[in-house]
């Protein structure tokens, strides 16, 4: 499409993706979506965006990073019909995260239906310089019906400069005024009589103010795996873990003699566990399997929410651990693997997302898998001297004959514990 255009889109489920060429030296893009009502948003929950993945509604959500060949994509789900009545555009936009538009090559957006996985709209956004957010494109009701539109409009202020324009509060750093001067004393003066008070109503108390929306994120790659939550602030209150994925093609594992996906069942089933060793030595793991979920408020101050078999990302797999109890551990590794449905993370696109409830949040996409894995360490974290790390490891390991997804991990990474078989 070119730049101004538009295309009648279904009014159905509809997955937008942000694509660009990966290299050396190319900044990351991050896709987000806003809701707006007259030209704005009616509040900043109508922002939907890496540290806020999913609308009120359920009609959009930010499904996160793929890389497939040498090309990156950030997904966003967008179902025309759960949209509220009222919403009349949903703006779609990306913004550039360590650099500038101009170093991004091969930035486009394009529509999919998401039930038939058939393209109905794209877009290839040229000859950008200096900008680091852009407005890609837009979905807009006319005369009862949805329509896409190629927009194409560059911003040089950001991911802040752009949520501003579209009436977002945006957290940013206040500039403290100076005191101002001292004024001289006035002269004193005879009290003047004062008159009986009189009874009023006192007065409503203040509204409670809107807490206003993050951009901060730490997104870990092989070049900077690791990152310190001591020194981001995040060592205090609960972090959760939350694995999401997406299977783009149905394959079920390797097989053949060079290593040949094959089908994959529909009921895929991945498990989110942990490993962990405590400062006093204990050791153990907190997972579905044996039902194994583990505590929040005593040890080992980890626990496991549920069963997911969606990867969706408002739901997916989450760990809580309670950094209230940080001085507690010494090391956690978070990892996953394929209960059933598939012999192979072959195609399963996931991200892994840790959320501490002061600090900024914590991502990172796992690698293609080119190896008949069955288990995945995802992340590393190491309390030395105090300081709280996290790692990025997403290191698929392949479990020998006869040897469970969780003594491979255990071996992997030296834990020493011994293991039984168990079921959910």
């Amino acid at each position: 499409m070119p730049k101004g255009s538009n295309a009648p889109v279904p009014t159905t489920a509809l997955r937008v993706e942000v694509g660009w060429r990966s290299g050396p030296g190319v900044p990351d893009a991050d896709a987000s979506a806003l809701l707006l009502v007259g030209g704005k948003v009616r509040s900043d929950g109508d922002f939907v965006f890496y540290n806020q993945p999913a609308h009120s509604s359920g009609a959009v959500r930010h499904e996160g990073k793929r890389e497939v060949g040498g090309r990156v994509g950030d997904t966003l789900l967008v179902d025309l019909a759960r949209l509220e009545p009222g919403i009349e555009t949903v703006v779609l936009a990306a913004s550039a995260d360590g650099g500038a538009f101009g170093q991004v090559p091969d930035l486009s957006i394009e529509v999919r239906d998401a039930a038939r996985n058939t393209v109905v709209a794209r877009f290839d956004s040229t000859g950008a310089t200096v900008e680091t957010a852009f407005v890609l494109g837009e979905f807009y009701r006319r005369q009862g019906a949805w329509k896409f539109r190629a927009v194409g409009q560059g911003y040089d202020s950001g991911l802040e400069g752009l949520a501003a324009d579209f009436g977002i509060t945006v957290d940013e750093p206040r500039h403290t005024a100076p005191p101002a001067a001292a004024s001289p004393s006035p002269p004193p003066t005879t009290p003047a009589a004062v008159p009986p008070p009189v009874h009023q109503a006192p007065p409503p108390p203040p509204a409670p103010p809107t807490a206003p929306v993050r951009l901060t994120k730490v997104t870990l790659t092989k070049a900077a795996p690791s990152v310190s939550l001591t020194k981001q602030g995040g060592t205090s209150g609960t972090m959760r873990v939350n694995l999401n994925w997406e299977v783009r093609k149905q394959f079920s594992g390797w097989g053949g003699k060079r290593g040949r996906a094959v089908a994959l069942h529909n009921d895929l089933d991945l498990d989110l566990c942990a490993l962990f060793e405590l400062a006093d030595g204990r050791k153990g793991v907190v997972q579905s399997l044996g039902n194994a979920f583990g505590a929040l408020h005593q040890p080992p101050y980890i626990h496991l929410d549920g069963d997911d078999r969606t990867g969706a990302v408002a739901a997916g797999e989450n760990l809580t651990i309670n950094l209230d109890h940080r001085n507690d551990f010494r090391r956690i590794l978070v990892f996953v693997t394929i209960y059933e449905g598939a012999r192979s993370f072959a195609d399963l696109h996931a991200t892994v997302t840790l959320r501490p409830q002061h600090g900024a949040p914590v991502d990172f996409s796992l690698d293609e898998c080119t190896v008949p894995s069955t288990v995945c360490a995802l992340a590393l974290i190491t309390n030395t001297g105090g300081d709280l790390v996290v790692r990025r490891e997403a290191r698929y390991l392949v479990p020998e004959r006869g040897v469970s997804p969780q003594r491979t991990v255990d071996h992997a990474y030296g834990w020493g514990m011994n293991w039984t078989p168990g079921r959910k």
